[in-house]
């Protein structure tokens, strides 16, 4: 953990430091910092987010401060939240026009994506890409099942990833069920704390289990703290692989979070249309039909890659990137 992370300020005796490791709507399970004790916590009062329209106050990821209530072992009241150096967001199911923070104060994101078995679509990648874009957070690809590839799914996979790095997302390949590439994952993740992402079926519980042995164990010391027999939805949990290097495994994220992202400014999220920006014969231009646009030429002339193309008219028009 550098210096740079964002930190909370010297509090009053009594009152501790912690980073939200599990949120369960009305409880939160806390990681004391520097002690690495759990604490069920709760919020006080309610917390409105200045700008941000979130069905959810506090995420995982979140740097609190918390007093220890006397009645009740490890029950704890939150007080303050740490301002986000970043943070991640889908489209609320419970309220229309807000969003889900899915994850605060990441140092990366890491989508798990596979060509085959099921393959994920370029829809489902670009709208992630341009949500973490919007937020400042990098991304590395990581191609899981690449040990049911043929000779073709390598060359495609070649394909894919190199029109990725071209636009500064480096990617990884590896087959979580035989682990190989997980050792190379893991350094990845050194001394981070990285969102790992991706479609159901892609195989990111195996990779998580692979990177993470007594996932088991870590998981049941988390819940015994914040579920307490309510039911209760996960969205997100912050898993410690080892001291100072942490996985957030975000189960079930289907629609991720454009709801911030005006039309105008949606280009500008796409790297290589950013790189044209000013070349187009109209100031504000959004590039779908209008004369001596840059962009279109562009892709006309395959200097931008006509899935990515697809992907921002897709955006553009609303369209539901799920698949």
């Amino acid at each position: 953990m550098t210096s740079s992370k964002t930190s909370l300020p010297t509090s009053p005796a009594g009152l501790l430091h912690g980073i939200v490791v599990k949120s369960t709507g009305s409880w939160y399970a806390v990681r004391g910092l520097g002690t690495g004790e759990l604490y069920r916590c709760r919020l006080r009062g309610k917390f409105k987010i200045k700008g941000l329209k979130a069905s959810n106050p506090l995420a995982v990821g979140d740097l609190v401060d918390f007093t220890v209530e006397a009645q009740g072992e490890g029950a704890a009241v939150i007080s303050h939240i740490a301002p986000r150096r970043n943070y991640i967001v889908r489209r609320s199911v419970h309220k229309t026009g807000h969003v889900h923070i899915v994850a605060a104060n990441l140092d990366q994101a890491l989508l798990v994506v596979t060509l085959v078995s099921p393959a994920t679509s370029f829809g489902f990648i670009d709208r992630f890409l341009v949500t973490a874009e919007a937020y400042h957070i990098p991304v590395t690809l990581l191609f899981n099942k690449t040990d049911l590839y043929d000779a073709d799914g390598f060359e495609y996979q070649a394909e894919i990833a190199g029109m990725y790095a071209s636009l500064g997302y480096p990617s990884r390949t590896c087959a979580a069920t035989t682990g190989e590439g997980v050792a190379e994952i893991d350094q990845l993740l050194d001394g981070k704390v990285s969102l790992l992402a991706g479609h159901s079926g892609v195989g990111k519980s195996t990779l998580i289990n692979a990177l993470v042995p007594d996932l088991d164990l870590k998981t049941a010391e988390i819940s015994e703290f914040s579920d307490k027999g309510v039911h209760t939805t996960t969205f997100a949990e912050m898993l410690e692989v080892r001291p100072g290097t942490f996985i957030i495994d975000t189960p079930g994220i289907k629609e991720l979070g454009l709801v911030e992202i005006p039309p105008t400014e949606l280009a500008g999220y796409f790297p290589e249309f950013r790189a044209l920006l000013g070349q187009c014969r109209y100031h504000n231009c959004q590039h779908t039909h209008e004369p001596g646009c840059a962009v279109r030429e562009a892709v006309d002339q395959g200097r931008i890659a006509l899935p990515r193309y697809d992907s921002y008219l897709s955006m553009l028009a609303g369209e539901d990137n799920r698949h």
